[in-house]
């Protein structure tokens, strides 16, 4: 493949990825970016009747292999920012940004001085808030080291090192002082649903499964949020599509109001608790 035109390479590519991704094109793409080590807007504007690189084809059958993209690439587009990923931490998703979308909303013309991101991965929620938020400073919790090493990481690529501590942690046990802003993406998986296969050969499954119902660590995390936030503030919890009542009781339960987001496909994907 490599002694055709890029263009021809990324139809090329697109067609045989189409049986492992639902966004074939978009992969082809990325990973042609890759290869070449460009931007991928300067490859599709100025790039396409360039020859394609040798190390293109390693790349898709990597990703013929399940491989998430963003695992070869090393690199994940979130909110505002970039961040560097990798094996050991979940891939940031496109639906949490809506917990972004719904913090902002609540805090309007205020902003949030502290906050606390439960789970944080590479440190996918409070980078985003902080990049958002320049005067805020915060705080992410994980109980995966490699993922913990993704996040100090981008932190300091992002120029956030100074505003941002990474702690291992199970959830809020053990902290205290009060949040304004308080987010969490926990697992929410049943342990009997399935997966597609670059998830569930790929991704930790820690940061996926989360008992039979998929709701054990909401029992765990929810009750918590009471002491942790102050006066004023919210607390954002990511769910799976079908869970928003569940998790709404499990709130209600814990004396917090549950509000309801929807993601870009309109479905539940954000309950804000105040």
């Amino acid at each position: 493949m490599h002694a055709a035109l890029i263009r021809q390479g990324l139809v090329e590519a697109a067609e045989r990825l189409a049986a492992v991704s639902e966004t074939p094109r978009l992969d082809a793409e990325l990973l042609m970016a890759h290869a070449l080590g460009a931007e991928r807007d300067a490859v599709l504007l100025r790039r396409l009747d360039d020859l394609v690189p040798e190390g293109f084809e390693p790349l898709v059958a990597r990703r013929l292999a399940h491989e998430p993209v963003a695992y070869i690439t090393g690199t994940r587009a979130f909110w505002t920012i970039d961040l560097q990923v990798g094996p050991g931490a979940l891939v940031p998703r496109p639906d949490s940004e809506t917990l972004v979308e719904a913090a902002i909303g609540w805090f309007g013309d205020r902003a949030p001085a502290w906050i606390l991101d439960l789970g944080t991965g590479p440190g996918t929620l409070l980078l985003a808030a902080l990049d958002h938020w320049p005067k805020a400073k915060g705080l992410g919790i994980d109980r995966s080291e490699q993922a913990l090493d993704y996040a100090r990481a981008n932190a300091a690529r992002l120029g956030m090192a100074a505003r941002a501590e990474f702690r291992s942690g199970d959830w809020g046990e053990g902290l205290d002082g009060r949040f304004d802003l308080i987010l969490a993406n926990p697992p929410y998986i049943g342990t009997n649903e399935t997966l597609p296969e670059d998830v569930l050969r790929y991704e930790p499954a820690s940061a996926l499964f989360a008992g039979a119902d998929g709701l054990d660590d909401y029992r765990r995390i929810i009750p918590e949020l009471p002491r942790l936030l102050a006066v004023g503030g919210a607390a954002v919890v990511e769910i799976g599509w079908t869970q928003a009542e569940a998790v709404s009781a499990i709130a209600r339960n814990s004396g917090l109001d549950p509000m309801l987001y929807n993601d870009l496909a309109g479905r539940p994907r954000a309950i804000r608790l105040t």
